[in-house]
């Protein structure tokens, strides 16, 4: 009788933390799915009040669609309700993430707050609230990850998404412009851990927020003669998140098509 070969015990997936997929059309779905494709399990959060409010609205369901999207891919999904405005919520979101699927390897940053206001017409309300989900939850977070971190060294990774618009648009491009600074710092205050971090601009990806007017702006300025997906600016990630990622640290990548 021929023994039988014994099988060795299958690799855990290492988590990842993706934040601000509330949509099935927006980039961090887009990101969730190709990491979730890519062998990672995946935790994200949402927000519907701030889809509710928003021209495009709440989607009823996405979270479960998400999830369903990721078991597909052979990952474990935890979707976790999160009001990135309050200052407790970012170590909430790891207690509920390591709780249900256990510690966060890589932090994906692709939530944000973004109502159009320029210098004459920013309210200090509207001001303070994009400051604090795009600005201070970043930092949050990634202090919450650096606390945490417990992988093997050289396996961390944070991607912040970031953009340069700011014409007309003041309280988000400066707020994430700030972002840009807390990101770019951890890649030097993390290194004792291995951990890399880098910010992303993935330039103009309509996921149902352009105005027929600037989507033509965007096209006649973009040599590639297309606007961005998700999928182009999950493809990025998924490299940065990778361990043949590990050189590229440190770094704002435009990944926007050659936008001028």
């Amino acid at each position: 009788m021929t023994p039988r070969t014994q099988q060795p015990p299958p690799v855990p997936r290492p988590l990842a933390l993706i934040t601000g997929v509330g949509r099935t059309v927006g980039i961090g779905a887009g990101i969730a799915r190709r990491l979730a494709a890519s062998g990672w399990d995946i935790a994200f959060t949402h927000w519907n009040p701030y889809d509710a409010r928003m021209p495009w609205g709440a989607e009823p369901g996405a979270p479960e669609t998400i999830e369903a999207s990721l078991s597909e891919r052979g990952a474990a999904g935890a979707a976790i309700e999160a009001d990135l405005a309050d200052p407790e919520t970012p170590a909430r979101v790891f207690d509920e993430t390591e709780r249900r699927l256990g510690p966060v390897t890589a932090l994906v940053l692709s939530h944000c707050e973004s109502v159009d206001s320029g210098l004459l017409d920013t309210t200090v309300e509207s001001f303070d609230r994009h400051f604090a989900v795009n600005t201070r939850a970043t930092w949050l977070l990634i202090r919450e990850f650096g606390r945490r971190f417990s992988a093997e060294r050289g396996t961390g990774r944070i991607v912040s998404l970031t953009s340069d618009h700011t014409v007309g648009n003041l309280p988000y491009g400066a707020s994430k412009g700030a972002m840009d600074r807390i990101t770019l710092a951890a890649a030097h205050e993390l290194a004792h851990l291995g951990v890399t971090a880098n910010v992303v601009n993935p330039g103009p990806v309509d996921t149902g927020w352009m105005t027929e007017e600037f989507r033509a702006h965007c096209l006649d300025a973009t040599p590639l003669g297309r606007l961005g997906t998700p999928q182009d600016t999950a493809h990025l990630v998924d490299f940065l998140c990778s361990r043949e990622g590990q050189w590229v640290n440190g770094q704002l990548l435009k990944s926007n098509g050659g936008l001028d």
